[in-house]
C-alpha cells in the first residue's frame, strides 16, 4: 500500500493550528471548539475517502469504509485529539492520522480494506480529571453516573460537555463495544520517551502497558511563629513532605530500572513567609511494568511517609485515587505485527513496555491488542518541542496497514 507521507505531514500540520493557545503547543480541552476543528478534519479526510461517520454515546468517533458490509468483523485502529495544556503536535495525533491514512491509501487503490479507525475522547484527564474516558465509557468499566460526576474548567459534566457531539447518557449500555465485531485493536503512537530515539531505531513493539497507583497523601502538622518556635518544637508538615518525597524518588529506583514514581503536585497552608506549614497534600503517581513490582513499591511508599510523618508529630493520610493493573498485550497479534515487520525487511523489530496509559491498556481485555511506538526526539512529550519524524510515522502507517492486509472481508 502507498503510504503518502506529505498527506500526513499535512494532517499533524492542519492539527497543530486546532488549539487554543496559538504558537505555545496544543491545547484542545476534549469537546472545545478546538479539538471538534480537529476531529472534523480527520472526519471529512474520512468521508472524501469514503467512509461514514458515526460517533457512540461515549463520545468516540468512528470512521467506518462505506462499502463494509456494516456487520462484517473489522480491524479497530486510531488514538486520541485531545492534549493536554500546552501540549505537543504529535501526541495521540499520530495513531489517528496513520489509521486514516491507512483508509486514504486503500481508497487511491480502489480497495476497501476492513479497517475502521477511532478518535477516543478524552484520553489524557485533564480536561475532566480523570484518563481515558472515552474508551472506559465504551468497554463499560465507568457507568453514566460515574462519568456524570466529572466536571471540565465551565463546570459542565462530561454528558453536558459531550452533547453538542453525540455523547448521550441514555445509549451507553445499548452501545457498549462489542468484542465480536473487532478482530483486534492497533493503537500507534509516539514513545514519550527516549529509547528509540537514542538508538537510532524508528519504531517499537509494545507487548505491554505499565500497572499505576495514584496517590493523595495529606500531612498534618501545627502553624507556628517561625521566629519564635524552636527547631526541637516543630511539626513542620512542609518538613516532613520533603522528606516523603525525597523518599519517593529513591524508592523507585530501588524496586527496579523500570519503575518510576513523581511527585507532581503540591500544596501548603498556610503558605505564608513567616509561618511553620501545617498541612500540606501532594500526590504521587506510580508505575512500573509489572503488578509484582507496583505493589512492593506501593509497601515502601506507604511506610516512607508514615515514618517521615512518625519523625516529625505529623498526622499522616495516604488515600489511593487510581488503581490500573499492568496489561500484558496480545502476544498472536504481537507475533501478526512481528511477520508484517519481516515481510517489509525489518529483521528485528525492537520491543518495549509503555510506561505511560493509553486507550489500548483500556481496550487489551476486550480484543486483542497491540501498539507501535514511533520514535520520539530526546524523549520529550506534553510539550511544545515534542517531535517525531513524519519518515518514521509514515513507517508505521506502512506496518499498520500491512499487519492487517491479507484478512478475508478486504474487497478490491
Amino acid at each position: 500500500m502507498a503510504v503518502n507521507a506529505e498527506r500526513l505531514a499535512a494532517d499533524i500540520a492542519r492539527i497543530a493550528r486546532c488549539t487554543r493557545s496559538p504558537g505555545a503547543g496544543a491545547s484542545r480541552p476534549t469537546f472545545s471548539p478546538a479539538w471538534r476543528e480537529a476531529c472534523d478534519h480527520v472526519v471529512a479526510e474520512a468521508i472524501a475517502a469514503g467512509c461514514r461517520s458515526s460517533t457512540d454515546a461515549a463520545g468516540n468517533i468512528h470512521l467506518r469504509p462505506a462499502a463494509l458490509d456494516p456487520a462484517a468483523p473489522v480491524w479497530l485502529a486510531g488514538s486520541h485529539l485531545d492534549s493536554v495544556p500546552h501540549g505537543g503536535d504529535f501526541d495521540g495525533v499520530v495513531g489517528v492520522v496513520a489509521a486514516l491514512e491507512c483508509l486514504r491509501a486503500a481508497h487511491d487503490e480502489g480497495r476497501t480494506i476492513p479497517l475502521e479507525t477511532i478518535i477516543f475522547a478524552e484520553e489524557e484527564g485533564t480536561t475532566f480529571g480523570l484518563g481515558m474516558l472515552g474508551s472506559r465509557g465504551w468497554v463499560g468499566t465507568l457507568d453514566a453516573a460515574a462519568l456524570a460526576g466529572l466536571r471540565n474548567a465551565d463546570m459542565e459534566n462530561y454528558w453536558e460537555a459531550g452533547a453538542r457531539h453525540g455523547a448521550m447518557a441514555t445509549r451507553l449500555v445499548a452501545e457498549r463495544l462489542d468484542p465480536a465485531r473487532y478482530l483486534g485493536f492497533l493503537e500507534a503512537h509516539i514513545e514519550q520517551g527516549p529509547g528509540l530515539w537514542a538508538a537510532e531505531e524508528p519504531l517499537a513493539l509494545v507487548t505491554g502497558i505499565a500497572g499505576r497507583r495514584q496517590y493523595a497523601v495529606t500531612l498534618t502538622g501545627v502553624a507556628n511563629h517561625a521566629g519564635s518556635t524552636s527547631m526541637q518544637d516543630r511539626r513542620d508538615a512542609l518538613a516532613g513532605a520533603a522528606e516523603a518525597i525525597s523518599a519517593v524518588e529513591s524508592i523507585a529506583g530501588q524496586v527496579g530500572p523500570r519503575v518510576v514514581a513523581t511527585v507532581g503536585r503540591l500544596t501548603v497552608q498556610p503558605c505564608a513567609v513567616n509561618v511553620i506549614p501545617a498541612v500540606v497534600t501532594f500526590t504521587i503517581d506510580l508505575r512500573a511494568p509489572s503488578d509484582a513490582e507496583v505493589s512492593r513499591a506501593d509497601g515502601l511508599i506507604r511506610a516512607a511517609v508514615m515514618a517521615a510523618a512518625a519523625r516529625r508529630r505529623l498526622e499522616a493520610e495516604i488515600e489511593e485515587t487510581e488503581r490500573l493493573p499492568a496489561v500484558a498485550l496480545d502476544a498472536a497479534l504481537a507475533e501478526r505485527v512481528r511477520e508484517a515487520a519481516a515481510r517489509q525487511g525489518i529483521a528485528a523489530l525492537p520491543e518495549t513496555v509503555s510506561g505511560a496509559l493509553h486507550d489500548a491498556a483500556i481496550l487489551a481485555p476486550f480484543v486483542p491488542t497491540v501498539m507501535l511506538f514511533v520514535a520520539s526526539r530526546d524523549g520529550i512529550s506534553h510539550n511544545p518541542r515534542e517531535f517525531s519524524r513524519t519518515a518514521d510515522i509514515a513507517a508505521a502507517t506502512r506496518l499498520l496497514a500491512e499487519t492487517i492486509r491479507g484478512t478475508p472481508a478486504e474487497t478490491h
